[in-house]
């Protein structure tokens, strides 16, 4: 099956309008080109630009057309096209597979084709098709994809004042304000739920991909308890960033998946979501358990049942059960706020 794409990165110059900007030209972007921009940012899929010329010159015909903020990455210099994609990919820490490139230039098309095999090139004859493609198709739009734009641009922020900040981390992470709400997982959440239980494999403690149907009778049955978690902080927001499953009965309550964005992993939000799930399951009388299953990059999960105060009570292969060792609700981290 064909990835779909998350990010689209454009060359400039008689690809996004007609003309060249550092020759003197003052061109307006093609419509069909502004269309294909607006239409694929509404399914979440990411803008970039790879092309030649000098920097400065291009940002500011990019403002002056008002298309600035469309763009994630901008990559303007005189070096190789694939070298540009390949940091656009880098910079959004995403897979090249999922990166397309257009360009009306086939040698610039041929040189990213040959030197970054994975990533689709397209004519910028084709640029009023592209939305039709299969692969510009996500399968889910939620409000939250419509909105990958803006975190992704929040994120940039992010970084930027950790770059500039001078002290201790534990200090910057006390300097973001960070909230996180969990509540009991909507119709309106499940997508995303499900979307992480693709995506997430390191902060992940069983690897269970569960479809949308599963979750959807999951989070409707009594037997069972679907939490999703959500963070901000002073900068913005990160989305829906966390999910917990829990099956409920005979007096326990086993946490049969736990996982966190690997988006947020220095922010140690990790902890509070387990403790969160903990506390519910002591308050109603019930003995907080966990499932953890051995993957090639989830130790970090056994590490935080570990931590959490879980002891391992029975072990199959590679799948763990553990419980909870204390009758007290764990200490709560005290650089993050939560909300439920």
């Amino acid at each position: 099956m064909t990835n779909t794409v998350k990010c689209l990165v454009w060359d400039l110059d008689d690809t996004l309008w007609d003309g060249v900007v550092l020759e003197g030209d003052d061109p307006d972007p093609f419509p069909v080109a502004v269309s294909t921009l607006h239409t694929l940012d509404q399914r979440g899929i990411l803008h970039a630009v790879a092309s030649r010329g000098e920097p400065e010159i291009a940002a500011a015909h990019l403002a002056a057309r008002g298309l600035a903020d469309m763009f994630s990455v901008v990559q303007v210099n005189w070096g190789a096209k694939s070298d540009s994609v390949r940091m656009v990919a880098d910079a959004l820490n995403i897979g090249l597979d999922t990166v397309a490139f257009v360009d009306n230039d086939p040698l610039e098309r041929a040189e990213v084709a040959q030197a970054l095999p994975m990533v689709r090139c397209y004519p910028a004859a084709e640029i009023a098709r592209l939305p039709r493609l299969a692969e510009f198709q996500p399968e889910f739009v939620t409000a939250e994809s419509r909105q990958r734009r803006h975190m992704y641009r929040v994120e940039a922020a992010r970084k930027q004042a950790e770059q500039r900040h001078s002290g201790p981390s534990a200090e910057f992470l006390a300097s973001l304000e960070l909230e996180m709400t969990v509540r009991r997982a909507g119709e309106e959440d499940l997508v995303r739920a499900h979307e992480l239980t693709l995506r997430t494999h390191q902060l992940n403690t069983t690897g269970w991909t569960a479809d949308l149907a599963e979750l959807r009778r999951l989070s409707r049955s009594p037997a069972h308890e679907v939490l999703v978690a959500s963070l901000r902080d002073r900068f913005g927001p990160y989305g829906t960033i966390g999910l917990a499953v829990s099956e409920i009965g005979d007096g326990r309550s086993v946490l049969k998946l736990l996982l966190m964005s690997c988006r947020v992993m220095s922010r140690g939000v990790g902890a509070l979501l387990l403790n969160h799930v903990v506390t519910r399951a002591l308050a109603a009388g019930r003995r907080p358990m966990a499932e953890f299953v051995s993957t090639e990059v989830n130790r970090i999960m056994l590490v935080t049942l570990r931590f959490g105060g879980f002891e391992v009570t029975d072990r199959d292969g590679d799948r763990l059960l553990l419980g909870y060792a204390g009758d007290q609700p764990p200490a709560q981290p005290e650089h993050v706020r939560l909300l439920s």
